[in-house]
């Protein structure tokens, strides 16, 4: 395991460069992203370790950040003043660009992964902005009406894209639609929606609203999505049947899951950052074939387990709320990296933790 000391910074998300097996950016902010700086770390895994090659600092708190899918030295932070920056690891100091249209914190960035011409950034103000790197000012601005946490374009199309927000909702937003009255609105998924009951068994337990603070697309699976946030659970939806509940619920962390990530590599397999200090590696059951008739014949089953999955195992290196993590995109499948407000960023091998 890998460790890097972010000096006086407190880590909010870790991504891998998908150009380099070698490099991470982090985003940090100084105390614990309450007031002050934030910094944007780019950092070299080297045979010595983790080595920062460079960082920039910002005058508010850093809070996500992604690289450009389109050139390999540039990659965006979202803020805490409303801003989005640009910033180019090859030029010192400053960002190339920078966009202030969001009126309060800026919580999530990400590039499109199909088209690689634009990206998107969701803020506290109950909206989600596409921009194109070139223009200097939003192409569209998506509503939410509530304080959206995560947003992302799917990784299977260049005009579908999702996010979560604090009214405990997964929205579809797909831009081939007309804007006119639902603003590309094509579904509004209520996450605590309980399963629909099975046969022979107890009705499932409803889960009153909760914020949803963090979502994923799956990389093979076109239709499916993992949402995650203050009740602990981690869901998955398929949208094809967006009143259907979830396929599969994933109880087990002991406080609100600040990240979810699906493997690039397994289409069963996802990773999650949670505010009780650990990292987790779970299957959500799809991959074993029958996971439903599995689970009804477990004794002492979870009531909340849905779906055959279960953990995998969990990183429990962090002494603080764990708030990023990310795979590797190259070489053997269970590389990946964290990050938390203990001030460190971590590298490590999941498949050491799995049982």
């Amino acid at each position: 395991m890998l460790e890097y000391r972010t000096q006086g910074y407190n880590g909010y998300s870790v991504k891998y460069s998908p150009f380099f097996d070698s490099r991470l950016a982090v985003a940090a902010s100084a105390n614990f992203g309450l007031v002050g700086n934030g910094r944007v770390y780019i950092l070299g895994l080297t045979p010595n370790g983790i080595v920062a090659e460079k960082w920039f600092d910002t005058q508010d708190s850093l809070f996500d950040t992604t690289w450009s899918e389109a050139h390999e030295n540039q990659l965006l932070a979202a803020s805490g003043d409303g801003s989005v920056k640009l910033f180019d690891i090859t030029l010192s100091q400053f960002p190339i660009q920078s966009w202030e249209e969001h009126a309060r914190e800026v919580f999530a960035v990400h590039w499109n992964l199909v088209a690689k011409d634009s990206f998107l950034s969701s803020s506290w103000d109950g909206t989600v902005k596409i921009w194109n790197p070139n223009a200097s000012q939003s192409l569209i601005t998506l509503p939410t009406h509530s304080c959206t946490y995560s947003a992302a374009f799917s990784p299977h199309s260049p005009s579908i894209l999702s996010s979560v927000s604090s009214d405990s909702h997964l929205r579809i937003f797909d831009l081939r639609t007309p804007a006119s009255a639902c603003n590309h609105l094509t579904l509004n998924i209520p996450i605590h929606t309980p399963p629909k009951p099975r046969m022979g068994a107890a009705a499932p337990v409803g889960v009153p609203p909760s914020e949803a603070l963090t979502h994923d697309w799956n990389k093979y699976r076109d239709t499916i999505v993992a949402t995650a946030g203050v009740d602990r659970l981690i869901r998955t939806f398929d949208i094809r049947a967006p009143a259907a509940g979830p396929v599969a619920v994933l109880p087990g962390h002991e406080y609100a899951v600040r990240r979810v990530t699906w493997s690039p590599h397994l289409s069963d397999v996802l990773l999650s950052a949670s505010y009780d200090m650990t990292c987790r590696v779970w299957t959500d059951g799809s991959a074993m074939g029958a996971g439903t008739i599995k689970q009804e014949n477990m004794l002492q089953q979870d009531p909340m387990v849905l779906g055959g999955g279960r953990e995998m195992g969990k990183m429990v290196r962090h002494t603080e709320f764990a708030t990023g993590v990310d795979w590797c995109l190259f070489g053997a499948e269970g590389w990946c990296a964290s990050t938390g407000w203990d001030e460190r960023v971590m590298v490590w091998d999941c498949r050491a933790i799995m049982h």
